[in-house]
């Protein structure tokens, strides 16, 4: 029989790279956290890790069981949900989102969703999708809200995983200048024209994301800016410190004094969409939810 806290240790010893850190996050020693993998690959014959002087990697056999503490960890966290409702009627709800998704997509659909199960709790959690989607895999979250650009999802997300993407839409990265700048009345730009300006970003993932389809242009961004924010990075703009690359939804409410345009093929875009435990997403207010974030984006894709 394996341990449910030996899993539990496992996953941490996988989050954080060594013993160290993963008994420091679980608040047990290094030995302690090294007894739990020994018995563990005693129990199963074979190494779930592989230490080394850098730390310690998963081996195929602790991949195959970090998938089964994550489902284990979603199943106990449901099954707790369901005996809580058992006692109070009442179903708790938590959905994470990114900002920008949240403000525009989030609110008209909890409102439907409210109307629809009024007995429900909800509780709404701000985070990146990379944290998002793995307290979706652990069972701490319901629903993430999230996004990513080019390639792969984020966080293993796929049926195989026990989680399930459903996108909302596709959202363009726009070129955000100066209401005064040359460049400003453009119908659109290619980013190979920007050379030689200065960018202030509103995303940590949006400059990544710049410095690809600049190096692909040729060249290397200057950046004079990087907040969290892209109000705060138009505002940067408008300020005269350079141009920015926002997402088509951040560009509202509009800030005075900047303009923005459209970015020639190749367009940059943010991909949009909820990630749930697959086989949740037919529970009565995930599904409304679900439904209700579809028509949201479908209204705002369609603006």
């Amino acid at each position: 029989m394996i341990d449910v806290q030996r899993l539990r240790v496992l996953r941490a010893v996988a989050e954080h790279g060594s013993f160290n850190r993963a008994a420091a996050a679980l608040r047990l020693t290094p030995s302690a956290v090294s007894q739990h993998m020994a018995v563990l690959e005693r129990s199963l014959g074979t190494q779930v890790v592989a230490r080394s002087t850098r730390g310690v990697t998963l081996t195929q056999a602790g991949r195959i069981m970090v998938q089964a503490a994550e489902s284990v960890t979603a199943e106990l966290a449901h099954a707790q949900q369901q005996v809580e409702r058992l006692g109070t009627g009442r179903t708790q709800l938590t959905v994470a989102t990114f900002t920008s998704g949240g403000r525009f997509l989030l609110p008209g659909a909890l409102a439907r969703l409210t109307e629809a199960h009024p007995d429900t709790v909800l509780h709404v959690r701000e985070g990146e999708p990379e944290d998002s989607l793995a307290l979706v895999r652990q069972g701490a979250v319901d629903l993430a809200l999230a996004y990513h650009f080019d390639g792969p999802l984020p966080g293993r997300v796929s049926r195989n995983s026990g989680m399930e993407w459903t996108e909302l839409l596709s959202d363009p990265l726009h070129v955000v200048l100066p209401e005064g700048h040359r460049l400003a009345g453009r119908a659109a730009l290619d980013i190979a024209e920007l050379e030689t300006e200065s960018w202030v970003l509103g995303c940590l993932k949006t400059e990544a994301y710049l410095r690809r389809y600049a190096e692909r242009a040729g060249f290397s961004p200057q950046l004079r800016g990087t907040t969290t924010d892209y109000y705060f990075a138009r505002s940067l703009v408008a300020a005269g410190m350079g141009i920015s690359l926002i997402p088509s939804i951040a560009l509202s409410p509009e800030v005075p004094g900047v303009r923005a345009v459209p970015v020639k093929e190749p367009v940059p875009t943010r991909h949009i969409g909820v990630a749930t435990i697959s086989r949740r997403r037919e529970d009565p207010q995930l599904a409304t939810l679900i439904s209700a974030l579809q028509e949201q984006a479908a209204a705002v894709d369609g603006r």
